[in-house]
């Protein structure tokens, strides 16, 4: 482990001390628990009768005798996310291994996890945020049995993960444990899949056509195989110590997947407060776990999704993070993975080539992430390491000392580019965030008159109409988190990519999402303040000449002089007001924070 690199360790100290005051409120839980005692003992007999009742009678033996520790499943199981389906069988096997390993394991209850993929573009795409924190909620409640030594979470995808953590941190004293399912096989290579796409947009392919491609990419149990958010999250639990070491990316239904299911048992089972090596995941989740997931992102280009998620997060464990702490990573975290978006690779091969072992290691060597504690026994140099089976055993090896394909995996001395894949950008219009990691150099700054929307239909309509082509800033407002749940706006890049391959200088600009595999289209997204709540790109017209920097980091109407004066438009907000139960949501939207504060009706978890 070399020195740490003086940019992360001054904003690691910078956060801690702006995070301070809630932070020690947040540890206090942590010191007020004794974890030493079962923690069903707690509760009366007839409370601990009722815990036990279903159980098989050795466990239940082993509940009531006060004499294994509990540990808590709690699932994102369904059958409608393929990354989410392996789960299925997970808590037999975790119930057997648990009972080999001296514990009992409950399912504690499950969570919501709906699929971005199939709600993309559609109306319930605008609940997809908020099941975020309907997913913290109900992590909440499946661990208020307060009956568990320490948790197992099941969970992959864009806001499960999340979801998942934000109400286990609620619990600081639990030990957690996240166990993957892994990524489905390679299909349909993914820049094919996106070139069916846009042909489809351009009218060139008809639906029967595209319905093949994307059957083809979407083919199996597991993790979609590009690298958007779901990806991301594998990634960050990682460098957050959370799973074990080299997880991640091992294929489903394979011995190898099974055996570290059974090992993260195993594992949790050791690190309760009645053991010896007691790690509970606020200590677990700290300033330095957070920059480390941070850095992550930058060096691998992931999913914006995580400048609203990570803010969210932190805030869980009485940390506080914001988009400058990012933007100051991204300049001293070389970019050193390529993988679909921004390369062609899948995650598969990301993985063959070195995966995640090859990046830790890296990342360490340079001084770029810190040694943190985690849930692995030999700590965070584990996780430069990775799994194997020998001789139907698990074992960890030395992750390969050079990348097996310099395509799509680098070391930090030979970066794909000397800064993160992620940037910030402000100006008159706020602040902003956009993935340059996919969009080529030169078409990291577009200057061009403004196409203002209040619907992404309205987008379609005018693509298919000509009125976009040429030069062309298109603003879609309105999309933000107090305005309809800020859903993602994925299904625009198809045409924005026609109209970029047509000859044209073209860039999103939003106030809402955009897909964790957002393109090779400049896109200014998560602007805040947001539109509907007076923000400043409420102000824009049709015609109004944007200016939009990825490089400098450049978002402003630059003509005419004049446009603050203006009156923000009215936006008309009921037809997301209600239908497919979004009436139900009218909580989250009227009480959700800033993209920067995570848009979370729960910003001040403990307010100072």
């Amino acid at each position: 482990m070399s020195a740490m690199n003086p940019t992360v360790e001054a904003v690691t100290d910078r956060i801690i001390r702006r995070s301070a005051k809630r932070r020690r409120r947040y540890l206090d839980l942590i010191e007020a628990y004794d974890a030493s005692v079962p923690a069903r003992t707690r509760v009366s007999e007839p409370n601990q009768a009722h815990n036990s009742a279903a159980c098989p009678a050795h466990d239940k033996q082993m509940l009531l005798g006060g004499k294994w520790p509990n540990i808590g499943i709690v699932t994102a199981y369904n059958d409608v996310l393929s990354a989410h389906q392996p789960y299925e069988g997970y808590p037999a096997l975790i119930r057997d291994a648990a009972r080999k390993a001296g514990a009992v394991a409950q399912v504690a209850g499950g969570v919501p996890a709906m699929c971005d993929g199939v709600t993309q573009g559609f109306a319930g795409m605008e609940m997809s945020l908020f099941s975020r924190d309907v997913i913290a909620l109900s992590t909440a409640v499946a661990l208020s049995h307060a009956t568990f030594d320490a948790a197992l979470l099941l969970g992959i995808c864009d806001k499960i993960v999340p979801g998942l953590l934000i109400g286990a941190l609620r619990f600081p004293y639990l030990p957690v444990i996240f166990v993957p399912g892994g990524p489905m096989p390679s299909g349909l290579p993914n820049k094919e899949k996106a070139a069916r796409r846009q042909s489809f947009a351009e009218g060139k392919i008809d639906r029967a056509a595209l319905l093949e491609a994307e059957a083809q990419s979407y083919h199996a149990p597991g993790t979609c195989t590009f690298y958007g958010t779901a990806n991301s999250n594998q990634m960050m639990m990682e460098l957050m110590g959370l799973h074990l070491p080299g997880a991640a990316f091992v294929s489903p239904y394979t011995p190898l997947r099974d055996a570290l299911t059974i090992a993260a048992t195993q594992r949790a089972a050791a690190i309760t407060g009645m053991g010896r090596d007691y790690r509970p995941i606020g200590r677990v989740v700290d300033e330095r776990a957070i920059v480390n997931a941070m850095v992550g992102l930058m060096a691998t280009g992931g999913s914006t999704n995580h400048f609203i998620h990570l803010p969210a997060m932190a805030r869980a464990a009485g940390i506080e993070i914001n988009w400058d702490d990012f933007s100051d990573l991204s300049r001293v975290t070389p970019l050193v993975a390529r993988i679909y978006p921004n390369g062609s690779a899948d995650i598969n091969q990301f993985h063959a080539a070195g995966g995640m072992g090859f990046i830790v290691r890296g990342l360490r060597e340079a001084g770029l992430a810190h040694d943190v504690m985690s849930v692995a026994d030999g700590g965070f140099a584990d996780y430069a390491r990775e799994p194997w089976l020998d001789n139907e055993t698990l074992a960890w090896r030395d992750a390969p000392p050079a990348s097996g394909d310099d395509a799509i995996l680098r070391s930090v001395s030979m970066p794909f580019d000397v800064e993160g894949g992620l940037k910030l950008m402000c100006g008159g219009l706020g602040r902003a965030v956009a993935k340059t990691s996919a969009v080529e150099p030169h078409r990291r700054l577009v200057e061009a008159p403004a196409r203002v929307f209040d619907d992404q239909g309205d987008v379609l309509a005018a693509f298919r109409a000509g009125e976009l082509d040429r030069d062309v800033v298109i603003v879609v407002r309105g999309q933000g988190p107090r305005a309809n749940g800020m859903p993602e706006l994925h299904k625009l890049m198809p045409l924005l990519g026609a109209l970029q391959d047509r000859g044209f200088k073209v860039a999103l600009v939003t106030d809402g999402r955009m897909s964790g595999a957002s393109g090779k289209v400049l896109a200014a997204i998560h602007v805040t303040p947001e539109a509907a709540m007076g923000g400043p790109l409420a102000k824009v017209r049709d015609g109004d000449i944007v200016r939009i920097d990825a490089t400098e980091g450049v978002l402003d109407v630059v003509a005419p002089l004049d446009w603050q004066s203006r009156a923000p438009a009215q936006l008309d907000l009921s037809a997301s007001s209600r239908g497919l139960a979004r009436e139900l949501f009218a909580f989250f939207r009227s009480s959700a924070s800033s993209a920067e504060m995570g848009a979370s009706p729960f910003a001040d978890y403990d307010p100072i």
